[in-house]
């Protein structure tokens, strides 16, 4: 990954993989703040360790402490439906870990509060880019070519500079408006704003309203065979549990009477998390095969 030159660590390797890069970087962590009227901080956290590990730590954190679901119930099944999309919360969330101006020992700081969230970190802006065309098509720059390098071959992130049109879209599939970014001096921020009443959940692939739950799961699957119960999830703007309980019920109702394919075509799954349609209408969960 080219962190090593002349057999010695490069920084980014520190960044990257030391257990505690502050001993290096002061400033090297994450603080998420609860916040309510003005600045009224209600309590916080400080996130450390290397940055490969911290950064499912933090929207985990968030997701887990931070924010409450709305809860509602497509017949027998709960839905829960969170302020914020989690997907563009953690492209948020990567890119600051990846942009950031580690050297000035800053902190990346996230506040939170009941109809906002605010990420914030140092950086270096191209000197011709603004937050207009930020949020255009544009080519992937990372200040921190090393960090960005590492991140794309461990999986999390791609490198095509489309993160942030990402973001927009994972906001437009909950009704949420979309993110704000702003730049003081070194500092950039993105402001998310929270979907927060029943009318904003008024979106077009809304769970809750037509369609139930199950049958959206099967559209996904039908749609891409290879998803998983996790990309349904962020899709559906729903909990990986509410994704996991339609599975179990699309199951059910196989065993219950479905009828199978009278000359199925088996295939194997490499993770039992995955779905996919195999043949004539019919969907595998987990290595069953089932009936559309």
């Amino acid at each position: 990954m080219g962190l090593i030159v002349d057999g010695k660590l490069k920084r980014a390797a520190v960044l990257l993989f030391y257990r505690n890069p502050q001993r290096f970087f002061t400033g090297c962590y994450v603080k998420i703040g609860k916040f309510g009227i003005g600045s009224d901080l209600q309590y916080q956290d400080v996130v450390e360790g290397s940055l490969i590990l911290i950064a499912d730590r933090v929207v985990e954190l968030i997701y887990l402490k931070y924010l409450k679901a709305s809860i509602s119930y497509d017949k027998e099944v709960r839905v829960e439906t969170y302020p914020y999309a989690r997907e563009a919360v953690r492209e948020a969330v990567y890119n600051a870990l990846i942009h950031c101006k580690w050297e000035d020992g800053i902190p990346i700081q996230i506040r939170i509060e009941d109809e906002a969230m605010y990420i914030s970190n140092a950086c270096v802006f191209p000197s011709d880019w603004t937050t207009e065309n930020l949020m255009k098509t544009h080519n992937s720059r990372p200040y921190n070519t090393d960090l960005a390098n590492t991140f794309f071959r461990a999986g999390y992130i791609e490198s095509w500079g489309r993160g942030i049109q990402k973001i927009c879209e994972e906001c437009n599939l909950i009704g949420a408006k979309i993110p704000e970014y702003s730049i003081l001096g070194d500092d950039i921020t993105v402001k998310f704003t929270a979907v927060v009443n029943s009318k904003a959940f008024n979106r077009t692939n809304d769970v809750r309203k037509g369609k139930g739950v199950n049958t959206k799961v099967l559209e996904l699957i039908k749609a891409q065979t290879d998803i998983s119960l996790s990309e349904m999830a962020d899709r559906l703007g729903v909990s990986y549990k509410t994704v996991q309980r339609a599975v179990a019920d699309l199951k059910m109702s196989y065993f219950s009477g479905s009828r199978r394919n009278e000359t199925p075509s088996y295939r194997r799954s490499g993770k039992s998390s995955r779905a996919g349609i195999v043949s004539g209408g019919d969907f595998l969960f987990g290595g069953t095969l089932c009936s559309a």
